[in-house]
């Protein structure tokens, strides 16, 4: 395929696209015409062929083939409105899947949109990276909040391990530290909550939170008290998550958080270098 046309095509569908209820979209007609299709009767069929394969995928059709009604030139400065269906990115890679490979636009659209999608992919993950650490970051400074208050009201760094290793046990169902480590594979030496996922971090960081503030409030003193205080608050945690239909202990762990921290601080110093080339 000449650079020209290939050119051509790119500036074609980046131009196409529009946003609709907030989400980059392409209009199934206009995309009839740049993918060489000439009868929106044939290119009706492909498109119901990517719907299918939407089906088949388990995701849900409505969310990426949504219809809607434009409104086309019949001449004399009149219009009428026709059907028309809003393709996201996915739906218009499904639609490029299933369309004529003979046409070269077709093929171009092969390879756009996966690349397209793979690239909003890679966005969604690192978003859900970036949210991991930062929601382990936020329960290491939880837990440095509890071991100042409690070390205050007679409870050594001994004490608050332990303390915290029976509120472990009574978010995870009877599961001691050394119990998930052991069934999530942790490495000797690594924290628990490093290979938790979000929600369970979360669930320990808000738990922690809750021991925090009553230790204060109800004036709690000595191992005893606290560490019951503690257990209350991590049964709560649990019974919600449960109620939700969420067992913490059963959830699967997760990549190292201090490792996939190193990888965004990484990505981070690669993007401000190229940047700085481009400058």
């Amino acid at each position: 395929m000449k650079k020209e046309l290939i050119q051509e095509l790119f500036e074609k569908f980046e131009n196409a696209c529009y946003i609709y209820e907030g989400v980059e979209c392409w209009s199934a007609r206009e995309l009839q015409n740049i993918l060489g299709y000439t009868k929106w009767e044939n290119f009706s069929k492909v498109v119901d062929k990517a719907k299918t394969a939407c089906e088949i995928s388990g995701v849900a059709v409505s969310n990426h083939f949504p219809d809607v009604r434009k409104m086309v030139d019949i001449g004399s400065g009149t219009q009428r409105p026709v059907e028309d269906v809003a393709l996201t990115r996915y739906a218009c890679y499904l639609v490029a899947q299933n369309g004529d490979p003979a046409k070269s636009e077709v093929a171009f659209a092969q390879t756009y949109f996966a690349v397209q999608t793979r690239k909003q992919e890679m966005i969604e993950q690192r978003l859900l990276d970036v949210a991991r650490v930062s929601a382990r970051e936020k329960l290491s400074k939880s837990e440095n909040k509890l071991s100042g208050i409690i070390y205050e009201r007679g409870v050594d760094d001994k004490g608050f391990a332990i303390i915290r290793s029976k509120g472990d046990a009574a978010l995870f169902g009877g599961f001691s530290t050394n119990d998930m480590k052991h069934k999530l594979k942790v490495p000797d030496g690594k924290p628990l909550a490093d290979f938790l996922p979000t929600l369970t971090i979360k669930a320990k960081d808000f738990a922690t939170e809750l021991t925090s503030h009553n230790v204060v409030e109800k004036d709690l003193k000595g191992n005893e008290k606290i560490s019951k205080e503690h257990i209350e608050n991590n049964f709560a945690v649990r019974n919600m998550l449960h109620e939700r239909g969420v067992k913490p202990e059963l959830l699967p762990p997760s990549e190292d958080a201090s490792k996939l921290k190193r990888k965004l601080e990484g990505d981070e110093k690669k993007i401000v270098k190229d940047a700085k080339k481009k400058n």
